[in-house]
């Protein structure tokens, strides 16, 4: 008996140990993953710290392959992102309407109002929601890939090879950037620089989803969605004359490299097979 106790303790030892490689785990999906998992994984896209030598390629349907290949990725993972904060967004609202606000989502929420340019003390309440659901919304594809190409010629301008800033943005603090050839004797801005071409990205999408220049595109974009229409480029620039002194000059330029180079954008993003970014809800 006493034989037979101990072989049944060593099979059930070893069964214990062989159990993990024996069964193939059930993947649980956390409440966080669920949020999401209509959407698609946010891709890796390298941290790209120099441009391609656009300047030396002179035919110009390759620079513009190129430069829409470089860029594509990095504009659909961050729009990708943003994505994925609405969803969280759409999913806390939720809990508020309910009482069952948690730790985590305050502290989230807390995070949205630094990054979003919200005043600090603003009160978590359905104001709150509306103004972090306008804000935290894609910027169409080729909308930042024909400003992109329009603000850096293509990445040849100066600022883009030297401060990888593909979107012509500025800052103010002494030392941020580079001094623009042309400033005034009075001015103080500087092009700001980047470590990255993500960065620039990142930074030219937030101040878009932010600045009280660009509220009218906002608010038309936030319509689009309330109307179940797609966001589209064509649509969405008509809010960005306040972006160049040109004004509607600098629209119909926009509008015209749109509809130019949209065949060329759709054969780079079939050729990369790049995540297609839904529309959001």
């Amino acid at each position: 008996m006493r034989l037979l106790t101990i072989l049944l303790f060593i099979v059930l030892s070893v069964a214990a140990l062989l159990l993990p490689w024996l069964i193939k785990d059930t993947e649980v999906e956390t409440p966080e993953q669920s949020v999401t998992a209509h959407l698609p994984a946010i891709p890796e896209v390298p941290v790209q710290r120099d441009l391609p030598d656009f300047m030396s390629m002179t035919d110009v349907t390759e620079k513009k392959e190129e430069f829409f290949r470089f860029l594509l990725p990095l504009v659909e993972a961050e729009n990708i992102r943003i994505l994925h904060d609405r969803a969280y967004l759409k999913a806390i609202h939720e809990r508020f309407k309910s009482n069952e606000l948690t730790e985590a989502d305050k502290k989230r929420i807390a995070d949205w109002i630094e990054y979003y340019r919200l005043e600090d003390d603003i009160a978590i309440d359905e104001n709150l929601f509306g103004l972090l659901k306008r804000r935290i919304d894609i910027i169409p594809e080729m909308m930042v890939l024909v400003q992109a190409a329009n603000e850096s010629g293509w990445g040849t301008s100066r600022f883009s090879r030297q401060g990888l800033n593909l979107f012509g943005q500025w800052c103010y603090s002494k030392g941020c950037g580079l001094v623009p050839n042309q400033r005034d004797d009075d001015g103080r801005h500087e092009v700001a620089q980047f470590d990255s071409v993500n960065a620039s990205v990142k930074s030219y999408m937030r101040n878009i989803n932010t600045h009280g220049a660009y509220l009218d595109l906002r608010l038309l974009r936030e319509q689009k969605r309330l109307d179940n229409e797609d966001i589209l480029a064509r649509d969405l620039i008509t809010g960005l004359s306040s972006y160049s002194e040109r004004g509607e000059e600098y629209i119909d330029e926009l509008r015209a490299m749109i509809r130019i180079n949209r065949p060329i954008v759709k054969r780079v993003s079939e050729e990369l097979n790049t995540p297609e970014v839904p529309q959001p809800e």
